[in-house]
């Protein structure tokens, strides 16, 4: 509430905001973080948007969610939530030959993805990731844009709170805004990066 005050009182603050949920599980962070010190991603940033939202501040800052957001339908729910970007790691490191040994935070990745040792790196084919990281870049932005089309969106950012259904007990749905409490603020089509000009 601090920090969305005094951006409004001196009209100055970060340019971005991420929200990493507890769902992330890459290992980069402690076992004992990852399991004891975080939130899911839904409950997180939905406390921090609201309260930018009660200062009428969402617009100052561009939002990043994170945390198992690889997927296009969890993306869509993220950008659903007021977020403008998603940061991906488990499946962009998968991508790149992890193995999910979880030992990020020590610096003995056995798949040479994570660490500074030049003997696990040397067993890194680099090209050969590349091409499966971009590959899995493609094919992600075409399922998230064939999402938003079916929707008859021309962009996943247009999504809203109102367009997802989520399951709420025995036969029972509610719509996500109902489930969070707010609606995203909207920002004008216009402003989004435009999805055709992409790679």
């Amino acid at each position: 509430k601090d920090l969305a005050q005094r951006m409004k009182e001196r009209t100055q603050g970060p340019d971005f905001i991420t929200i990493d949920g507890s769902e992330g599980g890459t290992g980069a962070a402690p076992l004992a973080f990852s399991d004891h010190v975080a939130l899911p991603f839904k409950i997180g940033f939905a406390r921090v948007y609201q309260v930018f939202q009660e200062a009428q501040m969402t617009d100052k800052v561009v939002w990043i969610g994170s945390g198992k957001l690889g997927f296009p339908d969890r993306t869509v729910v993220a950008l659903a939530m007021g977020c403008d970007l998603v940061a991906i790691a488990r499946e962009a490191m998968l991508a790149i030959g992890c193995i999910q040994a979880q030992k990020c935070h020590t610096g003995h990745c056995p798949a040479g993805v994570a660490t500074q040792s030049k003997w696990f790196q040397a067993g890194l084919d680099v090209e050969g990731k590349g091409d499966r990281m971009a590959r899995y870049l493609k094919s992600f932005r075409k399922e998230l844009i064939a999402l938003a089309h079916a929707a008859g969106y021309q962009h996943p950012a247009q999504f809203t709170g109102e367009d997802i259904e989520i399951s709420t007990g025995v036969n029972r749905f509610s719509t996500l805004s109902e489930v969070l409490g707010y609606e995203k603020d909207e920002v004008p089509f216009t402003n989004m990066l435009d999805y055709r000009a992409m790679p």
